[in-house]
């Protein structure tokens, strides 16, 4: 009897395995210097670019060579630093169940390059622990200090941008996430919030490049088709954000705001029977949401005029 529990439980713990392997990416790479030579004990962090609690430390081994795995998707910064190099920040994707691969060259830097470099970088830890703990104004004027000793270090601008926007500095937040992507330009987080922060601002078709720009780095993000269609309604391409929406549910089926808008979308296109079906689907997945009430009243109408015809 009792081999029969330990090999249930065996299949069951193989189950579970499988199934978060399912659901997990990792990150495998190779550090060397500018020559080709490997890097050993190169310090590595990887930080999600959503969570910022997920964060991971670990060092090259004798080959250079490093690897984390049970990463959720998403994008990641990824952070290098060794005695004698200048350190280097860059932004990758992690998909599921796939390995992101990456070769990463490190220069070598002068005496007092290395001092500076240093200092700010301590800056820059400590400005992320203080965003951490949610003392964003404390954060960003670490991240104002490391950026005064390290000018071109994008990650800093970018962490800066997101400490602004967390106090609300709009403005002050557009420049630096601006400054970030100039740094790092095929960086999709930066390209996303410099596209979020200029549609708050009204600045639609700006937006629209960056959204775009965005979903050229990365075509499979759902709040960014969202956002764009968000955009496309505000400058009146009704047909554009549709597009926009139906990609967007097409990646996230249950996507309840998306449905909303392409209901909306529909009425203004005398589509009864699209819209009626999109705003049904939009209450069934959220009706607690603060629309469900509007959405209600549109159906109700919707359906009478059905009667009435």
């Amino acid at each position: 009897m009792v081999s029969k529990k330990l090999a249930l439980l065996f299949v069951l713990v193989l189950m579970a395995a499988s199934g978060w392997a399912q659901y997990q990416g990792r990150i495998e790479g190779k550090v060397m210097d500018v020559a080709g030579n490997p890097l050993d004990r190169v310090e590595v962090s990887i930080v999600s670019s959503k969570l910022g609690s997920q964060k991971f430390d670990l060092k090259t081994g004798r080959e250079g060579r490093f690897t984390q795995i049970g990463l959720s998707p998403g994008f990641y910064m990824l952070s290098f630093k060794i005695e004698g190099f200048a350190p280097r920040s860059i932004e990758v994707k992690v998909n599921i169940a796939e390995a992101t691969t990456l070769e990463v060259r490190l220069e070598a830097a002068g005496a007092e390059a290395l001092r500076t470099m240093s200092e700010s970088d301590k800056l820059f830890l400590q400005g992320n622990r203080l965003y951490a703990g949610n003392k964003f104004a404390e954060a960003a004027a670490s991240y104002e200090e490391a950026i005064k000793l390290s000018p071109t270090q994008w990650a800093y601008h970018f962490n800066l941008g997101l400490a602004y926007k967390k106090m609300e500095k709009g403005e002050e937040a557009r420049a630096v996430f601006a400054r970030a992507l100039e740094l790092n330009p095929g960086s999709y987080s930066a390209s996303k919030e410099l596209a979020e922060s200029l549609a708050k601002a009204g600045n639609y078709e700006e937006a629209k490049t960056l959204y775009r720009k965005a979903l050229e780095i990365s075509a499979d993000e759902p709040d960014v088709f969202y956002n764009l269609g968000l955009c496309q309604v505000s400058t009146g391409e009704g047909e554009a954000a549709l597009d926009s929406f139906t990609k967007c549910i097409a990646l996230k089926p249950d996507y309840a705001d998306a449905y909303y808008q392409v209901g909306t979308l529909y009425i203004g296109q005398n589509k009864v029977k699209e819209a009626v079906e999109n705003l049904e689907k939009f209450l069934a997945l959220a009706p607690g949401h603060e629309k469900a009430g509007v959405a209600k009243q549109l159906l109700d109408y919707l359906k009478k005029q059905v009667e009435m015809s």
